[in-house]
């Protein structure tokens, strides 16, 4: 990719964003993100008018339908000219909320479906797209990213799939295990993070947080999301925990080996506030039981953030585990379909990242790098220096 400057380049091809039914609300956004960046550009640019003339469109989003038989078999078509654009696929392959008629009965539509309605928009492109970017942010099939046993490896025949079928870059969101791009080497595979997000939206919602080691603790629910939580910790500059899940080899419950305890392994954190950061809240059981173990030991206010709210077995046990104060605050992004009955929870908090997957897609389709856009260490040092700033002149007021 050119490491020329946004500013100083034109888009590669037309831009054109076929935004999936499943993911209807968040492509609505980014479409709207992108014309308002465009038309700022274009009022305060002295670019020539052929490097600009993209900019004056009121609409970047593809008219396509998803249809279904009565049987349930699916196809794609697209009703406008797609011949040589720079495509821009977006799919939420976890909105279990999509539903569609089969032998006359409703049905949710799963992974897999929403997956070939993907496969089925890029073949009804029939290669005309000068690129194509597929922009999944739940990775599918994320989970199933490696083999210990004779299993199936489905993430990585997927992302092999998307390739054979012209995707050149698949982008995607705090990946379950980013080594998974290892399975196309030789082709674009871009893991973007949530942590400046998250962390503007945390300081946001609570002003009072101090983020220190006094008062603040990062606490990841398993070895697997510790990686991530040592990010947060050493970005906030406060210390980080760990809870260790022993699981019962012997047994599968559910395609999944039973916890049988849980241990924290960290500093104390009575009367601190706790983040327990994770890539994802399907059931909400994992979560519930950090925060149940570290409520034990004396935290004073809990935070539990996820990159993807599944919730998959519904908010029952969450609504509980609040009424029980077990938590006070959970936080998701809407990176995947979330329903208002959820949003409208008094300790749910939404994180919009319509405005960043924008940037991704506009920066992108002016072949300029986009390094600077992954690398969050500045923007966050700088939002965390402003905090420290103005609380120190609340500080002073109140002397």
């Amino acid at each position: 990719m050119s490491s020329r400057k946004f500013q100083d380049s034109m888009p590669l091809a037309p831009l054109k964003i076929v935004a999936l039914n499943n993911c209807k609300e968040m492509g609505d956004k980014v479409n709207k993100r992108i014309i308002e960046r465009r038309k700022k550009a274009l009022e305060s640019s002295d670019k020539p008018s052929f490097m600009t003339a993209d900019y004056k469109n009121d609409n970047y989003l593809v008219r396509f339908d998803t249809l279904r038989r009565s049987t349930g078999e699916g196809r794609a078509v697209i009703h406008e000219s797609i011949r040589g654009s720079d495509l821009f696929i977006i799919a939420d392959t976890v909105n279990h909320y999509e539903m569609f008629s089969m032998g006359g009965m409703p049905a949710n539509m799963s992974p897999d479906d929403h997956f070939n309605d993907l496969k089925r928009i890029i073949m009804a492109c029939n290669g005309h797209p000068r690129r194509i970017t597929v922009i999944m942010p739940y990775l599918y099939e994320g989970r199933q990213h490696l083999r210990l046993i004779n299993e199936s490896l489905d993430c990585a025949q997927a992302l092999h799939e998307l390739v054979a079928m012209g995707v050149e870059t698949i982008i995607t969101f705090d990946a379950h295990d980013e080594r998974v791009q290892n399975a196309i080497p030789n082709n674009g595979f871009d893991n973007f993070y949530t942590s400046f997000q998250f962390i503007n939206e945390i300081l946001e919602k609570n002003p009072e947080l101090k983020v220190d080691p006094e008062h603040l603790t990062i606490v990841s629910p398993d070895e697997g999301g510790m990686r991530r939580a040592v990010y947060y910790a050493n970005q906030m500059g406060v210390d980080m925990g760990m809870c260790y899940r022993r699981r019962d080899y012997s047994k599968l419950e559910n395609g999944n080996h039973p916890v049988v305890s849980f241990e924290y392994l960290g500093k104390p954190v009575e009367g601190k506030t706790i983040i327990i950061i994770d890539d994802m809240i399907a059931t909400g059981t994992t979560a519930l039981e950090v925060a149940r173990e570290i409520k034990k030991r004396g935290a004073k206010k809990i935070l539990i953030c996820a990159t993807f709210g599944l919730f998959s077995n519904g908010m029952e046990n969450l609504d509980k585990a609040y009424e029980e104060h077990l938590f006070d605050q959970i936080y998701t992004t809407n990176l995947c379909y979330c329903p208002q009955e959820i949003i409208e929870r008094p300790y749910y908090h939404n994180v919009d990242l319509s405005n960043y997957i924008a940037l991704i897609i506009d920066t992108l389709n002016h072949d300029t790098s986009v390094n600077d856009i992954m690398d969050a260490n500045q923007r966050i040092h700088e939002l965390l220096k402003k905090r420290s700033g103005e609380s120190a002149v609340k500080g002073n007021k109140g002397i």
